[in-house]
């Protein structure tokens, strides 16, 4: 897997340095950046390799192949949590990225990721800062089978929708999942009545809603 990005491989460097294989160089850099590549594997590369193994991203001269995020399963998440986060049908790379990295921090346990065919890792990677391998993910395409045992478990289900209950007023249990739908269509009719509560973030001015990463953090924080 090719990660690439001056921030995001120096980040990866100083604190997943296990998970980096090898660095790649389109650029010369300095000797105080160099030396963070100590023990590590550098290859230099022209521009046009290097433009092409970031497939056209904004690489900065900075890439690197790194171990390939491992999966959990979605019951072994359900069995050892107390509090998952649930993705369903979210597409945008950034946006899931910014809610890993946010439900890590925030002390979720993990995250199950639905509704979606594929995870394209390489961009979880980078904008979650590396927090993807910290926390553990889960991929189901199937929510309904994600609520079944959520429940058999003793989980109560909590879904982030525009006519909720104020976050702020709702008890919540010990064992919890949040669940999130994406910014189009938000959840659909038969997961809502699965849910045992719709939860919402009360705005103190008149405005429809948030960024779905804003509002995983906000949500996650009223729920610890």
């Amino acid at each position: 897997m090719i990660v690439y990005g001056k921030q995001p491989v120096l980040y990866l460097l100083e604190n997943k340095r296990k998970v980096v294989k090898r660095v790649f160089l389109s650029k010369d850099v300095d000797k105080e950046v160099f030396r963070k590549f100590s023990g590590i594997e550098v290859l230099k590369l022209d521009s046009k390799k290097a433009q092409a193994m970031a497939r056209g991203g904004n690489h900065q001269g900075f890439l690197a192949e790194i171990e390939e995020v491992e999966l959990t399963p979605y019951k072994d998440i359900i069995k050892k949590s107390e509090f998952i986060l649930v993705l369903h049908s979210i597409t945008d790379v950034g946006n899931i990225g910014s809610i890993v990295r946010t439900a890590y921090s925030l002390g979720v346990d993990g995250i199950i990721v639905t509704g979606i065919n594929e995870l394209k890792f390489e961009g979880m990677v980078r904008t979650s800062s590396g927090a993807i391998f910290d926390l553990k993910v889960s991929h189901n395409k199937n929510i309904y089978d994600i609520i079944n045992e959520g429940k058999q478990q003793g989980f109560k289900f909590y879904g982030a929708t525009l006519n909720g209950k104020d976050i702020r007023k709702s008890e919540i249990s010990e064992k919890r999942v949040l669940v999130l739908g994406s910014e189009s269509d938000g959840l659909p009719n038969r997961v809502l009545k699965m849910l045992d509560e719709k939860v919402t973030i009360e705005m103190a001015r008149k405005f429809d809603s948030l960024n779905v990463s804003v509002a995983s953090a906000i949500l996650i924080d009223r729920m610890r």
